[in-house]
């Protein structure tokens, strides 16, 4: 059902089921790790009203939340180095895992996926979002921005004479919301 890539090596198909809704991925030689790529192989949908939650686990530091998968938004890539991965070698010796046999070949990190109902998992990501620092947008990025959002009002069938009542706005605002929430603004990218 997932797959795995990370950055400059093979892909991973080598899902390891925990359960009936817990699955992960070894990720050997993690202190050399960028990017993972996390996606739906394409061959097994979510049942309706799910998806997964995707978390991080690097010896000594526990699991963390990285963000999550859908039906609608299938694939996501996610920052580790900075993030959960040093930047320096010399740090690899306070994150190596005693348990682990000294074979040279570094630290061995889990990617786990947890299938849950898209309410929690929203709610999960949410606060995600809300704890992450972002940068603040520039003036040119925030008209930009503006001007995707006018594109995606207008291209919900009006015509620029017409009167529109706060229904519709309401119905497009609570549209607009709910793609936000699933897949990022992403989708601003996709349209005419």
């Amino acid at each position: 059902m997932f797959g795995c890539c990370v950055a400059g090596r093979l892909l991973q198909t080598n899902l390891q089921q925990i359960d009936e809704t817990k699955a992960a991925f070894e990720l050997p030689a993690a202190e050399s790790i960028n990017h993972v790529c996390v996606f739906l192989l394409g061959t097994v949908p979510f049942p309706d009203g799910y998806g997964a939650t995707v978390h991080f686990f690097w010896p000594g530091k526990g699991f963390q939340l990285l963000g999550m998968l859908s039906n609608e938004k299938p694939s996501a890539i996610f920052r580790l180095r900075g993030n959960f991965v040093s930047q320096s070698s010399s740090s690899q010796a306070a994150f190596s895992n005693p348990a682990q046999p000294a074979t040279g070949t570094g630290v061995t990190a889990v990617l786990g996926l947890s299938i849950e109902p898209l309410s929690q998992i929203l709610e999960q990501v949410s606060t995600l979002s809300s704890s992450v620092s972002k940068p603040t947008p520039s003036s040119s990025d925030a008209t930009i921005l503006a001007e995707k959002v006018a594109k995606h009002l207008k291209g919900a069938s009006l015509s620029p004479d017409s009167m529109i009542p706060m229904s519709v706005i309401a119905k497009w605002y609570d549209s607009f919301l709910s793609k936000a929430r699933v897949g990022g603004i992403g989708f601003l990218d996709r349209q005419e």
